[in-house]
């Protein structure tokens, strides 16, 4: 309530939820493009001559100006000094920018232009970067690389601008109400943005039976439009917040330098931020490389594209029973009283990812597999947020996190390749190792990000989510690199796309989960002797 006692939008239920919803949903088409190359990174070595090296470094190159050029800083600068709704339609209308550029650089039209020899002749050598061994290019990339690690390096600022101006938004809708759930809530939905990237963009490249990747960026393309509509929509929804509550949407106590000081002292900040980096590090680059990973451990006969098993229409199907599977066991948590729907819709959910993962198997392909990945997230989100919210147990949370990463990671590497041969046996193991590795992601929105408001005062928090995003970017940019340098190096020149050995690419990231198992232990700790509230419950 105001003081004039009109209710505002924000303690609405429904209006809060809509303006989450607005928020998730921009989220969830830019985490469709974020990944819209993973999936089909045998078909860009095959049409493109990207080899694992040339594609980690244009997938690393998504946080190069984020990380080196600081531009996450500079995000959140703009974050406090303009605000919510300001910074969202922005960070919009970068992402459409670098969406637009990295599909001119995998078109054909691309190919055979002035265009691609000026990147074929050019930053072959970037002074400094070179010699600091960080540069997002190098001699013998190629052109279509290049370009497209520039058009990544853009979307990569507006997309991680929207992060943390998605996380600030909830906050000023959430706060003091249901935050983890919210945070929780809206990660699920755009975590289902990299089952459906993982679906459909081979769909798109190999639509009608002719193999054409362009066809994948556009429609990712296509969706970052929407993502621009709908932040669009919440800029109106949240300036009337503002004039319903009389709140200044640019702050009178303007930003200082003092300021990152005040938040790089908290030894809790560091712990959330390290913490960060490790668990993060060890999924967004894995999931550039898991289908591929699969197509190397499985032994998978596609289907018949004369069959319904190999035709168009399956991948419309198995799409609506994901999300069958989606909706009902999201919505299956919020109807505690009616214990027969409840149960109804859990059933439901259950019957739908049985015959989701059955129809994956006759599919046989690595991508509709791996795309089970958010499901199991998303049906368990609301009870991890909701258990935050009123019983706390965050940092605990990130500890049993920290360990599933570990174990899935492991059972990649090591139990995964000994069913190699047996088609049911390794996709069986397959499915149950990403649904396991899905839910110990969920865990991470729902204890992670909520906590950060205990850790420094509101008024520089969007500063704070810059940091850790920025921290966590170093990381991102980092690892996907890495994994290509090791697949190149522990696998002989020449290998087949879907023939590399990815054993000690996974024992790397498995050393990630125990890095953030550590600090997890260290941070309940820290967090017990100094009373950060960490363990608290948001909702008091």
């Amino acid at each position: 309530m105001t003081q004039t006692g009109i209710t505002t939008l924000r303690d609405s239920a429904a209006m809060r939820w809509i303006a989450l919803l607005l928020l998730a949903l921009a989220m969830f088409c830019s985490y469709i493009f974020m990944d819209i190359l993973s999936p089909i990174k045998d078909l860009m070595q095959e049409t493109r001559g990207w080899d694992s090296l040339a594609f980690g470094t244009m997938q690393g190159a998504e946080t190069f100006l984020n990380v080196f050029v600081f531009f996450l800083i500079f995000a959140g600068i703009i974050l406090d000094k303009m605000g919510v709704r300001f910074t969202a339609v922005l960070s919009g209308a970068v992402m459409l920018i670098g969406g637009l550029i990295k599909y001119f650089a995998v078109s054909d039209s691309f190919y055979g232009s002035g265009l691609e020899t000026w990147f074929t002749n050019n930053l072959n050598y970037i002074p400094g970067f070179d010699e600091l061994g960080v540069s997002p290019f190098y001699r013998g990339m190629p052109a279509s690389a290049k370009l497209a690690a520039v058009g990544f390096m853009i979307f990569g600022c507006g997309c991680e601008m929207a992060g943390i101006t998605v996380s600030r938004g909830i906050v000023k809708w959430f706060k003091g109400r249901e935050t983890a759930l919210a945070m929780g809530s809206e990660m699920a939905l755009a975590r289902l943005g990299v089952a459906t990237c993982m679906i459909f963009s081979p769909y798109f490249a190999k639509l009608g039976g002719e193999v054409n990747v362009s066809r994948s960026v556009a429609f990712g393309v296509v969706l970052l439009c929407i993502a621009l509509m709908m932040l669009i929509v919440y800029f109106f929804m949240d300036k009337k917040l503002d004039a319903q509550t009389g709140e200044a949407e640019e702050k009178d106590d303007p930003f200082k330098i003092s300021d990152i000081g005040k938040i790089l002292s908290s030894l809790g900040f560091w712990l959330v931020a390290l913490l960060c980096v490790l668990y993060y590090s060890a999924i967004f680059p894995f999931q550039k490389y898991a289908v591929n990973m699969l197509q190397c451990n499985l032994t998978l006969t596609e289907a018949d594209p004369n069959t319904f098993w190999g035709g168009e229409s399956v991948t419309w199907v198995q799409y609506i029973l994901m999300l069958v599977v989606a909706i009902a066991s999201f919505t299956s948590n919020f109807m505690k009283k009616n214990k027969g729907l409840q149960y109804g819709l859990m059933g439901l959910a259950v019957v739908a990812l049985v015959v989701y993962c059955y129809m994956g198997y006759m599919r046989g392909t690595a991508e509709t597999i791996f795309a089970v990945f958010p499901l199991l997230a998303v049906a368990i989100t609301p009870i991890l947020g909701n258990y935050v919210d009123h019983k706390g147990k965050a940092a605990s949370m990130l500890m049993i996190g920290s360990i599933l990463l570990v174990l899935c990671h492991l059972t990649f590497a090591f139990i995964l390749p000994m069913f190699k041969g047996s088609a049911v046996g390794g996709t069986v193991v397959a499915y149950v190792t990403i649904l396991v590795l899905g839910a110990s992601f969920s865990l991470v929105p729902a204890a992670l990000w909520p906590s950060v408001p205990k850790l420094v005062d509101e008024k520089i928090i969007g500063s704070a989510y810059a940091l850790i995003f920025w921290i966590q970017n170093i990381g991102l940019w980092l690892f996907p690199l890495l994994i290509g340098k090791v697949l190149n190096s522990t696998n002989a020149e020449g290998t087949a796309a879907t023939e590399l050995d990815y054993t000690w690419a996974l024992v790397m990231l498995a050393c990630l989960g125990i890095a953030a198992l550590v600090i997890g232990v260290y941070l309940k700790a820290v967090d017990k002797k100094k009373g950060l509230g960490l363990e608290e419950p948001n909702i008091k």
